[in-house]
Order: C-alpha cells, then sequence, then structure tokens
C-alpha cells in the first residue's frame, strides 16, 4: 500500500471504478447470451426485450466510459445482426 495519502485514495477509486466497470461489461455478455438463447428458441417477442435491454445498456456503458465507443459500436453491430437471424 502506498505511503501518500492521496495515493491511497486515488488506489481506493481506481478499484471502485474497475469493479464499476467489472459490472457493466458483466451485465452486457449476460444479455448477450439471454438474446442468443431468445433467437435460439425462435421467440421474438423475447428477442426484442432482450436486445432493446443490451443496447441500452452497451449505450451506458460507452457514456459511463466503461467501453470505448468504438467498441460499443461493435457490441450493437453483433447484436443486430444476431436479432436478425
Amino acid at each position: 500500500m502506498a505511503n501518500i495519502k492521496s495515493q491511497q485514495k486515488r488506489i481506493v477509486r481506481a478499484e471502485r471504478e474497475r469493479l464499476e466497470n467489472r459490472r457493466y461489461t458483466s451485465k452486457i455478455k449476460t444479455y448477450f447470451r439471454r438474446l442468443e438463447r431468445a433467437v435460439a428458441d425462435g421467440d421474438g417477442a423475447q428477442a426484442d426485450t432482450e436486445h432493446r435491454e443490451l443496447v441500452q445498456t452497451i449505450d451506458k456503458a460507452v457514456k459511463r466510459g466503461a467501453l470505448h465507443r468504438n467498441a460499443g459500436a461493435r457490441k450493437k453491430s453483433r447484436a443486430a445482426r444476431l436479432r436478425r437471424g
């Protein structure tokens, strides 16, 4: 652990931010799995719901800085392609 007080605070803050970013990325992966399952089952309404949730989560993650905007766009494109079948 660092001896300088500001550095100790910075370490704590970095850990908190890292966990926040992990929450977003984990949620995105979960929604991708749900979308894949809904498409595989042929459940159109469920797939639409999951796709909407996934896109909203990706947008929030990009806005928050958890994802780079190009990575967000790539994931949204992949989700749309998956949704179309």
